[in-house]
């Protein structure tokens, strides 16, 4: 794995890769916000039920965990840039007809074009994969944050997009922030063109080991470690984020101080991505990653002490850089478990795993908080991660596997 990492290593395509994907991560990555600021409003003008309201946005991440297979298939048969074109174009096609249903009165055209839009990001989400091709290990962890920056502009551009344009279509509210949707995936188009990556058949024609079945790789240790740092990361985070605004209101705050209270947290998932690349390096990924996991079980730890405002936003805070640490670092581990013509399936397995459990906690968030109560989804939060952590640190504190040094155990 060292010889292969080396053999295709180009350190200058690799950084002008990781730049170009940032750009395109800061466009692509605004699909999702926009969805979710905007999604259970438009449902409650075009839904007859008032149960389905928030469907549009669990279609979102249904649609990624859906997408996330047939995405690296694309990749692993046509190549990245291309893939990544396609991408764009769903992404401009679901903006179009997410409008369209707003248009049309039509929560059924409405729902297939925020379901589109996930398959989008399925796209979009691969981008920090994409960032270590042909990168060396030490410089794969940086590119990995660095892309994971555009993620912070995108949490910017997206819902400042659904104020300056929620009004631009008159009759029709929040028809323009969809069309906004559209010109962003149109304006990641030409920025993807710059991508500069090999050929499928090329990159296989330079592999000297076998292609190891799917099956053979999931069975290893290290990749299900990898996968379920990932999965625990995302899942809890999405479940708790999900339940929080619902869970403030309940409490007594205002709807501004629960809306305050996920700016902050989207903040602090993305801006710790300036130093989370060069922690890697200096401390090792499933280090940085377990204290990602134990800052997640303090954020649950924090909102279970009370109620106050402060409760609330501290433990936000905690949860958004808990997942920085440790999907980045997830992501990271991920990286260094398959060769490169491995690295689609490997890739889009894990995205898969990730991306549904993601699709699991927010249709189940909403219901849980219902029949149990917030203390009940942070007293989840705290063994989900101890599960995880507990090998983790184990494989961090092995000498050697922490290294940055790619391993296929």
């Amino acid at each position: 794995m060292n010889v292969m990492h080396q053999a295709s290593a180009d350190p200058a395509a690799a950084k002008r890769n990781s730049w170009v994907l940032t750009v395109a991560q800061a466009f692509g990555g605004a699909n999702a916000p926009i969805i979710v600021s905007l999604g259970g409003l438009v449902g409650q003008h075009l839904s007859a039920d008032p149960d389905l309201v928030t469907l549009p946005v669990s279609l979102l991440s249904l649609g990624l965990a859906l997408g996330t297979l047939p995405a690296a298939w694309v990749m692993r048969r046509f190549g990245r840039k291309p893939g990544y074109l396609l991408g764009s174009v769903i992404g401009m096609v679901s903006g179009l007809i997410a409008a369209l249903g707003i248009v049309l009165s039509s929560f059924l055209v409405f729902c297939l074009g925020t379901c589109l839009a996930g398959f989008y990001s399925s796209y979009v989400q691969s981008y920090r994969f994409a960032a270590t091709d042909n990168a060396t290990a030490a410089q794969s962890h940086k590119a990995i944050a660095r892309v994971m920056v555009g993620g912070l502009i995108a949490a910017i551009i997206g819902p400042q997009l659904v104020i300056w344009t929620r009004d631009a279509l008159p009759g029709t509210p929040f028809a323009g922030s969809f069309l906004s949707q559209a010109v962003l995936a149109a304006l990641a188009f030409p920025v993807l063109l710059m991508l500069r990556t090999s050929t499928p058949r090329a990159a296989h024609a330079s592999e000297s080991a076998p292609e190891r079945p799917l099956v053979q790789i999931l069975t290893s240790p290290r990749y299900l470690l990898a996968i379920a740092t990932g999965v625990v990361s995302y899942g809890l985070m999405t479940f708790v984020m999900t339940a929080s605004p619902i869970a403030m209101v309940g409490h007594g705050h205002s709807i501004d101080q629960a809306a305050l209270g996920i700016q902050w947290h989207i903040l602090a998932m993305y801006a710790p991505s300036f130093v989370t690349g060069r922690l890697m390096v200096r401390f090792g990924k499933e280090r940085v990653a377990a204290v990602g996991l134990l800052l997640i079980g303090c954020s649950a730890a924090v909102a279970l002490s009370g109620f106050d405002i402060s409760h609330f936003w501290l433990s936000l805070v905690l949860l958004g850089i808990g997942w920085n640490f440790g999907f980045i670092g997830a992501t990271a581990m991920v990286a260094d478990c398959h060769t490169p013509a491995e690295r689609s399936k490997v890739q889009g397995a894990n995205d898969f795993l990730v991306f549904g459990t993601v699709a699991c906690a927010s249709f189940s968030a909403g219901s849980l908080l219902h029949s149990s109560g917030w203390e009940t989804i942070n007293w989840i939060v705290l063994p989900a991660a101890a599960l995880v952590l507990v090998p983790l640190v184990w494989r961090a504190a092995r000498p050697g596997d922490h290294s940055g040094r790619p391993a296929l155990r």
